[in-house]
């Protein structure tokens, strides 16, 4: 089964909040016949219209390839934030790469989210950055854990917008018993993702990216050029980009191998009035410290925006029910309140939880697996791979140095495998430990 139409209805974006409060009802035509082009993006994401973006800018003509819509993707499904450096801790990047390729790596987060505040302001998109992001934690391990990180990228990193918060500080801000401290970076921030894709999208199309909605691509044939093939027609290119993420199928097997699909859910309540002081009383989003992650935020309209839960097939569970739960354990008082939307979406991780870079072809680029982290670093991936191809592949080669080991048994038995890790740290999430 492909993903792609596992859950969703061809051309057509999930039943989200996003959707529901999308910018632009904008569609491109699928493609036909046959064309030429320097280079042909396949996938409409934040990562390949980035790409397409920086490419056009450079003077090369770009095709950009969507099997459904722009933005259908992780892209326009996820919780909308903006992180600071990158998936792992810079502790954890110390560690694993040393102190220089550490710091290589926290400057390209900071890159990353730079990129987005500029391409918001000089394209004059109608989206909003909201700063400010903060990270709860459970047990008082790890609230330390926070506080000394908070120290760490002050003192060595130059970075002084993260700040530690005591129990109290936290709850000021969010009212919640189930977390006893941790701290919030005001330098991350917010977005409403399926119009910040949208408004990637407009502005490649007024820069001369031909964008091809419902255009799966089911075939390539390598070479000098290359020929992406789908139903109704093909692109001959001098260079290939695969942007596909979670959705990419067996495209490249090479990149499936290291990167897997997974699925998320976000619940969107009902406007909640003046009842939105038992939930946040600043307009920031939040990440606690849970292995499966919960993330929340508020809308314009003052819902709150709640994911947790994750599946590892093909189909979707009931996402109201996996949602209210973890939304429950934080916040007890909301269980009145009424659900207006759910849905879910696929996501790429890697074992390592850093993205995977690589060369799938002599003339093709590939950057997925941003483990959650995909609206900063997706954004600055396909900027990353439009140097690339322009012949300044310095950052490209950097990242693709990392070691991002596969899955074991490739992408016949990585999923059988995951389920299994994932079920045990799921295990100690329910126990605390």
């Amino acid at each position: 089964m492909n993903l792609l139409f596992a859950n969703d209805r061809k051309g057509e974006h999930a039943p989200s909040y996003y959707a529901a409060t999308a910018l632009t009802d904008r569609r491109w035509p699928a493609l036909t016949g046959r064309h030429r082009a320097d280079v042909c993006v396949v996938g409409g994401g934040f990562t390949g219209l980035s790409a397409a973006l920086h490419l056009a800018e450079k003077g090369y003509s770009v095709r950009l390839l969507e099997a459904h819509r722009v933005g259908f993707g992780a892209s326009g499904r996820n919780g909308g934030q903006v992180g600071s450096g990158q998936r792992l801790e810079q502790d954890d990047l110390e560690k694993a790469h040393g102190p220089e390729m550490a710091r290589r790596l926290w400057d390209i987060g900071g890159d990353a989210k730079a990129l987005i505040r500029d391409l918001i302001a000089r394209y004059e998109m109608d989206v909003t950055f909201h700063p400010g992001i903060a990270h709860a934690c459970r047990t008082q391990s790890e609230v330390a854990h926070s506080h000394h990180m908070a120290e760490k990228l002050a003192r060595d990193y130059g970075y002084d917008q993260v700040e530690p918060l005591s129990r109290e500080a936290l709850h000021a801000i969010l009212p919640s018993e189930a977390y006893l401290g941790g701290d919030i970076d005001r330098g991350a921030g917010h977005l409403h993702p399926l119009n910040f894709a949208q408004a990637l999208a407009l502005a490649c199309d007024k820069a001369g990216v031909e964008i091809h909605e419902g255009s799966l691509v089911h075939h390539i044939r390598p070479g000098a050029p290359v020929r992406v093939q789908t139903e109704h027609g093909h692109i001959d290119a001098d260079h290939l980009i695969f942007a596909a993420n979670g959705y990419l199928g067996n495209l490249a097997p090479r990149v499936a191998s290291h990167v897997m699909p997974i699925n998320n859910f976000i619940v969107a309540t009902e406007p909640l009035g003046p009842r939105v002081a038992q939930v946040l009383r600043e307009n920031i989003a939040v990440a606690d410290t849970k292995f499966v992650v919960n993330y929340w935020r508020l809308s314009d309209d003052n819902r709150l925006l709640f994911g947790g839960g994750e599946s590892y097939g093909y189909r979707f569970p009931d996402i109201v029910q996996t949602v209210r739960k973890p939304m429950l354990e934080v916040y007890p008082s909301l269980a009145d309140v009424k659900i207006d939307y759910a849905w879910g979406g696929t996501l790429a991780i890697t074992r390592t939880r850093m993205p995977y870079f690589a060369r799938p072809l002599k003339n093709a680029f590939s950057a997925s697996g941003f483990s959650g982290h995909g609206v900063a670093m997706g954004t600055m991936a396909g900027k990353i791979m439009a140097e690339a191809v322009a012949g300044q592949a310095e950052r490209f080669d950097l990242m693709a140095s990392l070691d991002v080991p596969g899955f074991p048994g490739g992408s016949l038995l990585r999923s059988p495998l995951l389920v299994a890790a994932m079920t045990w740290f799921s295990m100690r999430d329910k126990l605390g430990i």
